[in-house]
Formats: structure tokens, sequence, C-alpha cells
């Protein structure tokens, strides 16, 4: 892990000084939404497949159901906190509607699920199929930062007088 973490430090260390502590500071906020998300995810998924859920009497069904419900529920506090803490200098300086913003980040979460998938299949093949998801979750957690980063939350230029 240590050599993971002294490449992202080096490649911070390739940007323009202002952006680097600005850059560290706002990744670990995502991070920490995204392990909030991921409580979020496995508390609701097991409320809904042992509780909630529990009159669908096949197993693979309200799985499926079940599933839905704690992406669904997680996506949308990831999208909350991340707009409350991690963009939260952007949206106040350009407010868009929150729907158009939402929509945006489910399109950019969409593409971090299919590249995690992806590369967890295609990893699985040379490595134990755990440790393939670590580090497509990893990988596809980056992308997924850049995607909010440079599309959802972008930063907006001023205009021109």
């Amino acid at each position: 892990m240590s050599r993971l973490r002294t490449f992202a430090e080096t490649l911070v260390r390739l940007l323009p000084p202002r952006f680097q502590l600005m850059l560290r500071w706002r990744f670990i906020k995502f991070g920490m939404v995204g392990g909030s998300g991921t409580v979020i995810n496995i508390v609701v998924l097991y409320l809904a497949q042992e509780h909630v859920l529990k009159g669908i009497a096949d197993f693979h069904t309200r799985l499926n159901y079940s599933i839905a419900l704690a992406i669904t529920v997680a996506t949308i506090s990831n999208f909350y906190w991340n707009r409350r803490l991690t963009w939260r200098d952007r949206t106040r300086s350009t407010p868009q509607p929150a729907l158009r913003l939402f929509a945006k980040y489910v399109m950019a979460a969409a593409l971090s699920i299919l590249i995690q998938s992806l590369l967890t299949k295609w990893l699985a093949l040379y490595l134990h199929y755990l440790f393939a998801n670590v580090i497509a979750i990893v990988l596809a957690s980056v992308v997924n930062f850049v995607a909010n980063d440079k599309l959802t939350f972008r930063r907006h230029r001023k205009a021109a007088p």
C-alpha cells in the first residue's frame, strides 16, 4: 500500500503548488463520503434483504430488489454529502439545479461501476478476485473523483466583462 501512496503523492506533486493541498483534501473528503456510502449500502442491503422485503419469497428476486435499493440510497447519500462537503465551494459559486447535478453524478457513478466491474473481471484472471476487486475499486474511485471534479461539480469560468 505504501507504493500506491508514494505513486499518488508523486502525481499530486506534479500539479501546481496551489492545487496540491486542495486536491489532497478534496480527495480525502471524497474518500470519506465513499466510505460512509459503503456502510450505508451494506446496512440497507441487509435490512432490505432480511426485514423490509422479506415478503418476497424468492431469494434471488429479493436480492435484486435489495441491491437496487441499497445502491439507490447510497448513491443519493453520496451525492448529498459530496455536494455539501467535497465540492461545497463550487456548488455555492455557480448554483445549478440539484436534479441536473444528480443526473451527472449518476452518470459518473455508472462509469465508475462499469470500470470497476470490467477491471475486477480482468484482474481476477491473474489475482485472487477479492484483491482484484480492491485494486479495481481504487482505480474506479480515482476515475469517479476526476469525472465528478471535471464534469459534475466543475469549476465554471466567470463571464468576461
